[in-house]
């Protein structure tokens, strides 16, 4: 896409979820680090969410993760969402953090166990129908450590029903989005590992399941893009959980670690029609900030994924297809590089003063003063983590 005009509409239109727990305490399995300001409940961790928004002007949307976003009244909670300018995004089940899931949740062995697990995702449902979310997102912690610990096809038919008993309670404007890990905490075999498994249980369930790619969920070398690429194709990429590795499932700031990778995966996106409203992908941030301040955190990590994005825009697409067509691989790989190595923080900061916003977010959020304000308000009650 050569047209600034063009691409400078892409990326004002561009929309990127915020999590909740991205604002919250959160570590490693050793510490987790508190730190001044924090929001006690989630009410003030869309506060900050709002703050994000309203220097970014592409963060509208917010992740709750239950029952880490627990409310009395979840219709008052979207409520206030909305008054601070946002709206809520995907709704986050938690069947990983109780003991009765030791061996599994919705694959667990017991049926009492996969009952109350299944019931879990059901209320989930309940609370996107409270907050107007569009989108129920699963993840499973569910697996084995020991060969010969439970019958792993037994599993997947464990899976499956569950998966299945869920999907029918969505509604009409509702989706189910499958994530995927390669391992962790199950050490020999993981549930659903890869975006194979995802893949094929969403094939089965239906058109409102579709697949979450985390970057961080794969293992070393990966072609990431190739997965986006493919799921696109077939109509069956839901959404994103960005953030950067650098081991593992490291949930550090998305590009942190491999700007070239976000910037290779914004590329397909943007080649396969991912960036199209008709394609329905939600670009989710998936990250705990441990040592950095929470919201300049996600403030950089949105912006990073605005520089990849726009770099994808400006790939000259004619230039590269006939490159390809002539099998001219270093012109090819050329077009690629040229693209990556623009500089597109002119170009993003001439969009966000169209938008009526500051040309620099982080340094604006910096200069408002507010990490001060919310530090000297927010003392007393418990502050909000990530539940280890």
């Amino acid at each position: 896409m050569s047209d600034v005009s063009a691409v400078k509409a892409a990326l004002k239109s561009q929309v990127i979820e915020t999590p909740s727990w991205g604002y919250g305490n959160s570590g490693t399995r050793f510490k987790v680090f508190a730190q001044p300001g924090v929001p006690r409940d989630p009410y003030e961790k869309l506060a900050d969410a709002a703050q994000v928004n309203a220097y970014t002007g592409v963060a509208p949307k917010v992740s709750l993760h239950i029952p880490w976003d627990e409310v009395d009244d979840y219709g008052a909670l979207g409520r206030h969402a909305e008054d601070l300018g946002l709206r809520i995004g995907a709704i986050n089940s938690n069947v990983f953090q109780d003991d009765d899931f030791k061996l599994g949740s919705v694959t667990h062995p017991d049926p009492k166990v996969r009952r109350k697990a299944t019931d879990h995702l059901l209320a989930c449902v309940d609370v996107m129908d409270a907050t107007g979310s569009p989108d129920l997102k699963l993840w499973f912690s569910d697996g084995t450590n020991y060969p010969g610990q439970d019958d792993i096809s037994g599993r997947q038919d464990r899976l499956a029903e569950s998966l299945s008993e869920v999907y029918g309670r969505l509604g009409q404007d509702q989706r189910m989005l499958l994530e995927y890990k390669l391992f962790e905490p199950a050490f020999y075999s993981t549930d659903v590992p890869d975006w194979g498994t995802a893949y094929a249980h969403c094939l089965k369930l239906g058109p409102k399941a579709q697949v979450v790619v985390d970057t961080g969920h794969h293992a070393p070398g990966t072609n990431i893009e190739f997965i986006v690429a493919f799921l696109l194709r077939e109509g069956k990429l839901g959404a994103f959980d960005f953030n950067s590795r650098f081991y593992a499932d490291d949930d550090l700031m998305a590009g942190a670690a491999d700007p070239f990778q976000l910037f290779r995966i914004m590329h397909e996106v943007v080649k396969n029609g991912g960036l199209e409203a008709a394609a329905n992908v939600n670009f989710m941030l998936d990250q705990c900030h441990n040592i950095e301040a929470k919201i300049p955190a996600v403030i950089r990590s949105v912006t990073n994924v605005q520089e990849a994005t726009a770099k994808a825009l400006l790939i000259d697409s004619d230039a590269l297809a006939a490159a390809q067509r002539s099998g001219d691989v270093l012109a090819s790989n050329g077009v690629l590089m040229d693209a990556f190595n623009t500089d597109v923080r002119p170009l993003l900061a001439e969009v966000r003063e169209e938008l009526g916003l500051a040309r620099d977010p982080f340094a604006a959020y910096l200069a408002s003063g507010n990490q001060d304000l919310i530090a000297a308000a927010r003392v007393g009650g418990d502050q909000a983590g990530w539940g280890a």
